[in-house]
């Protein structure tokens, strides 16, 4: 974990302030915190599924997950207000580095045919979001041990005022976009 602050001070900020003419320190863009979501609407009729949720996210991330609650009510999904129907893990500082580092080297090589991450999925203000169909890629899940595969959102929240900077800031962090 300590690695990748260094790794952070020594070859990406350089490389970064080098490539888009930084005078301060301050101006170079650095990961403010990945947040993992599961959306689990199933949870309105059984909520042993929220446990298994709620299980999964703490093993892969090792924090304890927040539960998230419907903001409205919607008839014709039968949700009302206040129902839990997901959970989500904010990381920051030493877990941020480890799952990132997880994530990207052992992690995503694990999905079947893995060509790369698509390098389009930025939204405009330099934060990058990754959905994924299944938790089996994380080592941490056992297979036997699922109810059902489920996915998940995780985003890479930055402060870079561009797309172009944030692409080049998780480049130099180590992931895998596709070519």
């Amino acid at each position: 974990m300590a690695r990748l602050k260094d790794f952070y001070k020594t070859d990406v900020a350089p490389a970064l302030m080098k490539k888009f003419g930084y005078k301060s320190v301050m101006q170079i863009p650095k990961l403010e915190k990945i947040v993992i979501n599961v959306a689990c609407g199933e949870a309105r009729e059984n909520s042993k599924v929220m446990d298994a949720v709620v299980k999964d996210l703490s093993a892969i991330t090792g924090q304890k997950p927040v539960l998230t609650t419907a903001k409205k009510s919607i008839a014709n999904f039968k949700l009302r207000e206040g129902m839990v129907i997901g959970a989500k893990v904010t990381l920051r500082s030493d877990k941020m580095y480890e799952f990132m580092d997880r994530f990207f080297n052992v992690a995503l090589p694990r999905v079947r045919d893995f060509r790369g991450i698509n390098a389009n999925s930025f939204d405009g203000r330099g934060n990058y979001n990754i959905g994924l169909k299944e938790q089996l890629i994380f080592p941490e899940i056992e297979y036997d041990k699922i109810d059902k595969i489920r996915g998940m959102d995780i985003s890479f929240i930055t402060t870079a005022k561009t797309d172009e900077e944030a692409r080049e800031l998780l480049t130099l962090l180590g992931a895998p976009f596709a070519k």
